[in-house]
Order: structure tokens, then C-alpha cells, then sequence
């Protein structure tokens, strides 16, 4: 982040919170061009954010406030320079209901605890598009303020241009612009006068006490309620399992009527329509940030996509005749030039490991001996203070020493580029196994802590099989 735009954050933090002692912690980036930073004082926290586009931030901020003011669970805005750009936000913290998936099911499977929160969010989401979308300024929507042919045809041309032609698979262009004009008749046939998200997905879901909350909400619009519960359901790398979309669709349809009177078959005969164009509109994302912009964990999500497309195919019942695009469609999971990619269901491995240098390197279990031990030690060591001594890695304490009083982050981020190199190498050449070990004084705090670091950032970025064996803490 420029200095410049830094300093305007922090000038917004000590004019909210009257607070000079300031740590600042740079944020991944989303799949946008936003730019995050986390403030820290000895009494606050929060979020500051750039976006050059001023529309945008317009656009987050009133909404933000809308729906705060409609009960609905969003960051509170603290502050907002829109010459500069820049807001101040509430600090949700670091757990979305994608990671929360990711880490759960690796020891659950699909289990209760993930269908429960599902099940608060789809109660939810009913509320947003009707009781808070009642009253909303539309005028304040970007790019439009409906999502209307205009919107649609966008949408499926991004498909087209992004994904069919940089896969470089084989269509008739009028016949599947004709395609999309009619399957844009029909969709504008649904109920949409409700607030449509836009991006109501795992990632922009955060944990907060095991209540959901929302952010990235900046392109909604007026839309059909289906997109929204589309976009939940058939996001491509929660990978729901198929029964428990039906149940969820249900629950939804239960709290739906709660607040507007629904067809229930009606509902679902377009729900998989919005399906269908959400799935395009993401496969167009992913091709433009994979294939033209070259951003590999974007490919990564492809072949979950092409997974949930196949579903769909089976489900979808148009009563109109689309058959360039159905054709088109069906090709997908069997193009050769996207077969080469990550495949669907992989037996790659990769096996994290902490452990006590005093206790020795720790053995190889999968008989191939690679892999990469790193040297936690010359990261500051929170166990040289009393308050840490009985934590380790994994508790909150530690994790905000890590985060807040360490070199950390810097030790770390060259260790996930040289990482995430191997790992896209290892795919390529049909590799099974990787094994990655952290090493410090006792096992407990630094290698605990960037073990667990790895695993997140691994499993987040690819779809693989992640082990984490904290040696000294496990035995």
C-alpha cells in the first residue's frame, strides 16, 4: 500500500479512536483490486481499505449503513475520505464460512456443525433482500441498479470471452448469441424487485461468535431472489454436497415465506436457471483472473465449477429451447484444454509438521524423503514471557503476539511463494505427496503457529489432502 493512502488510514483511525500507539498489519488482497490494512491499538481494532473506484466505496458505505440500521449483521463504517478513496471499517476478524468449511470438514466430513451454519445463513438472507432491501437508495447501485438485460448479457459475453475462447472452446457465436438473448427473456421473467447481493458467497461470509456476518456487498442491486441463494449453494469451492442444497433451499424457502408469499415450484424452475448464469459469470471470473491474468488459484477453482456444472445439467429443466449454449455447457467437463487442470477429487498429500529442534528433524512417513524444513527460530519467541509459557501456536493470545509483536508475516510470506511453486510444479508432474515441517526452540508457539499458517494458506489456494501433526503438542 503507497504511503500516502497508509497514512490517510491512519489519520481516520486516531481521529475515530483519539489513539497513537498503532501497529499495522497489510491484509491479503480478495479477488478485487481493494486494498486492505489492519489497525491495532492497545484499546481498537479495525479495518481501513482503498479502492480507487469512488463509486464503489459510495456504494459499500451507504449500504453499509442501511443495513446496520435494518439489524442486518455488516461492519459499522468509522470513517470515510472519498477524495482519498479510503474508508475505515469494523474489524470482523479472520474466520469466513470458507475456512471455517475447509478446516471442519477436514476433521468431520460435511458435518452437523457446517449445516447449522448454513442454516443461520440462508435464515438470514431472506432478510437482507426483502426487510433491509425495502428501503435501500438504489440510486447509489454500481455499475447498475437492477440486475437487467444489461447486466445479464455482460455476464454471459464475460463467460464467453473469458472462459470459452481463452479455453479456446469451439462454439457458433451467433447462434449462442441468440442462445443468450432468449435465456435473458426468460430469467427477466422472475419476481426481482428484492436486493440481490451479488456475491453471496463463503468468502464474503464472516464468523463472528458463530453468527454470520456480510461484507462485499458493493455491486447489489435489484435482482431475483434466486441469484443470491444460487451464488451460496453452488459456490464452486465450498463444494455442498448435493442433499444438503436441497435441504438448504428448503429451510430458505421456509424463512422466505415468513416475509413474502412464494411458488415454491415456480421458485425452484428459475432457481436453476440463475444457477446456470451465476456458474458462467464465475467461470468468466476465473478465466480472466486465471488464463489472461495468470493467477493460478484462480485455474484452482475450475474443476470444482465443472463438478457443479455437471449437476446442474441433470437438474435444470428450461422450458425454452437454448441448444448451442446446452451444447456448449455439456462439452465443459470433458474439454481437453481444461482436463489438464487440477483434477476434481486429488490424492495429493501434503503432510505439516511442527517440532522441537531439541527432539530432532522429524521422520519421513511417506518414503520419499523430500519436502522443506523451516527455521522458525530467528522469529521473536513469545514463550521467553511468562504470560505465553503454558500457550501454544493455536491459542488466540499467541496468534495476536504473532500478529502484532513479531516479524512473523515477513518470515512467512517467502516461505508460501517458494511453496506454492512446488506445489503447482508437483501437479503438473502428477506428484502425491509433499511434506512440509516448521521447526523451533520447544515446538510450541513459532512452528505451531506457522504450521497451522500453512495449512490455511494451502488449503485455501488449492484442492488437496492437508495433514498437520504438531509433534510436541500431539505426543
Amino acid at each position: 500500500m503507497k504511503k500516502k493512502i497508509q497514512q490517510a488510514i491512519i489519520e481516520l483511525y486516531k481521529n475515530r479512536f483519539k489513539e497513537d500507539h498503532i501497529t499495522l498489519e497489510n491484509l491479503a488482497p480478495s479477488g478485487s483490486y481493494r486494498e486492505y490494512l489492519r489497525l491495532t491499538s492497545p484499546n481498537n481494532m479495525a479495518i481501513g481499505t482503498w479502492n480507487e473506484d469512488v463509486k464503489e466505496n459510495d456504494a459499500f458505505v451507504e449500504f453499509s449503513k442501511h443495513f446496520r440500521l435494518n439489524g442486518i449483521n455488516v461492519p459499522q463504517i468509522y470513517d470515510y475520505n472519498p477524495s482519498l478513496c479510503v474508508y475505515l471499517q469494523e474489524d470482523l476478524g479472520n474466520e469466513t464460512l470458507f475456512s471455517f468449511l475447509t478446516s471442519v470438514r477436514e476433521k468431520e466430513g460435511f458435518s452437523a456443525s457446517i449445516i447449522d451454519i448454513y442454516r443461520k445463513v440462508v435464515l438470514e438472507l431472506p432478510k437482507i433482500q426483502i426487510l433491509a432491501g425495502k428501503d435501500l437508495n438504489y440510486n447509489f447501485c454500481y455499475p447498475r441498479n437492477a440486475f437487467d438485460r444489461q447486466s445479464m448479457m455482460w455476464d454471459l459475453n464475460y463467460f464467453k470471452y473469458y472462459f470459452l475462447k481463452l479455453a479456446k472452446i469451439s462454439f457458433n457465436e451467433q447462434l449462442l448469441e441468440d442462445d443468450f438473448t432468449a435465456f435473458a427473456d426468460y430469467l427477466l421473467q422472475a419476481e426481482s424487485n428484492f436486493f440481490m447481493f451479488r456475491d453471496f458467497q463463503s468468502r464474503n461470509i464472516m464468523l463472528r461468535d458463530n453468527e454470520p456476518w456480510f461484507i462485499d456487498y458493493q455491486g447489489g442491486r435489484r435482482g431475483a431472489l434466486q441469484y443470491d441463494l444460487a451464488s451460496l449453494l453452488y459456490d464452486s469451492k465450498a463444494d455442498i454436497p448435493d442433499h444438503v442444497r436441497d435441504e438448504l433451499i428448503d429451510h430458505y424457502l421456509d424463512a422466505l415465506e415468513t416475509l413474502h408469499p412464494v411458488d415454491r415450484k415456480i421458485f425452484k424452475e428459475y432457481f436453476f436457471g440463475y444457477v446456470l448464469i451465476r456458474m458462467m459469470q464465475a467461470m468468466g471470473a476465473y478465466g480472466f483472473r486465471g488464463f489472461y491474468e495468470k493467477k493460478e488459484h484462480f485455474l484452482k477453482s475450475i474443476p470444482f465449477a465443472l463438478k457443479n456444472l455437471r449437476v446442474v445439467l441433470q437438474k435444470v429443466d428450461i422450458p425454452i429451447d437454448l441448444p448451442e449454449l446446452m451444447r456448449v455447457l455439456s462439452s465443459l467437463p470433458e474439454a481437453p484444454s481444461l482436463n489438464y487442470r487440477v483434477p476434481e477429487s486429488t490424492d495429493f498429500t501434503i503432510d505439516i509438521t511442527s517440532f522441537s529442534y531439541k527432539k530432532g528433524y522429524p521422520s519421513d512417513q511417506s518414503g520419499n524423503g523430500g519436502g522443506f524444513v523451516f527455521d522458525c527460530r530467528s522469529v521473536n519467541n513469545p514463550g521467553r514471557y511468562d504470560e505465553y509459557k503454558a500457550l501454544n501456536g493455536k491459542d488466540q493470545e499467541v496468534i495476536r503476539f504473532f500478529e502484532l509483536e513479531s516479524d512473523m508475516e515477513d518470515f512467512l510470506k517467502p516461505i508460501f511463494e517458494v511453496v506454492e511453486r512446488s506445489v503447482n510444479k508437483y501437479y503438473e508432474r502428477g506428484f502425491t505427496h509433499l511434506a512440509v515441517s516448521f521447526g523451533c526452540t520447544g515446538g510450541q508457539h513459532r512452528s505451531v503457529y506457522a504450521a497451522e499458517r500453512m495449512k490455511k494458506f494451502l488449503t485455501d489456494k488449492f484442492p488437496v489432502r492437508t495433514i498437520i501433526h504438531h509433534r510436541e503438542q500431539d505426543t
